[in-house]
């Protein structure tokens, strides 16, 4: 793993700025989530309507004790990328309105992609994780399919590093957890 591309990463993060890099589905665009003027640039660059909430990448830390055993064991052992929608309480910093869905919701993944875990590990915060293209508009499968426009946007577009290439997965498995503590499928 390039250790310059983590570092100007986390430079970009922690200047509030917004990134394009790979996720262990697609490439998508994100920043500190925990930052709610680099949530609306995200919201902004997306040209995505507000009411459409984007998912959360947390490591285990970041998740609150208080989280169901059965709901933090679907996010640390699922095989295949698994986002689950859930209290936004059962994120350990407090995120902003901007980022929750109406219900006081987000969805949370836990990525299995080395590069991803490393930035989170240094980071410190949970990242925004929303596709890399213009609401409405396809979700790119790999580099080559990501719109011009959308990476002049973009603070820190990482490069296509062979590193980063592996088979896309396309969307990640979505699951919500209702408030009885039942587990709905959302996409499959």
């Amino acid at each position: 793993m390039n250790n310059d591309i983590i570092e100007r990463a986390l430079a970009t993060l922690n200047a509030g700025g917004t990134l394009l890099y790979p996720t262990d589905t697609i490439w998508g665009i994100g920043c500190d989530a925990v930052n709610p003027t680099a949530v609306e640039r995200v919201y902004a660059i997306k040209e995505r309507d507000h009411s459409k909430s984007m998912l959360i990448l947390a490591s285990a830390k970041m998740l609150s004790p208080e989280m169901p055993g059965e709901v933090r064991q679907l996010l640390l052992e699922s095989e295949r990328p698994t986002t689950v929608v859930l209290p936004a309480c059962y994120v350990v910093q407090p995120l902003p309105d901007i980022l929750l869905a109406a219900d006081g919701t987000v969805g949370v993944r836990v990525p299995k992609m080395d590069f991803c875990q490393e930035l989170l590990r240094q980071f410190g915060h949970p990242i925004v994780s929303t596709s890399a293209n213009f609401s409405g508009r396809p979700s790119p499968q790999c580099y080559a399919d990501i719109e011009e426009e959308l990476k002049r946007r973009v603070d820190y577009c990482l490069p296509d590093d062979p590193s980063f290439r592996h088979p896309a997965t396309g969307s990640s498995r979505i699951l919500k957890v209702n408030p009885d503590g039942s587990v709905e499928v959302i996409r499959s």
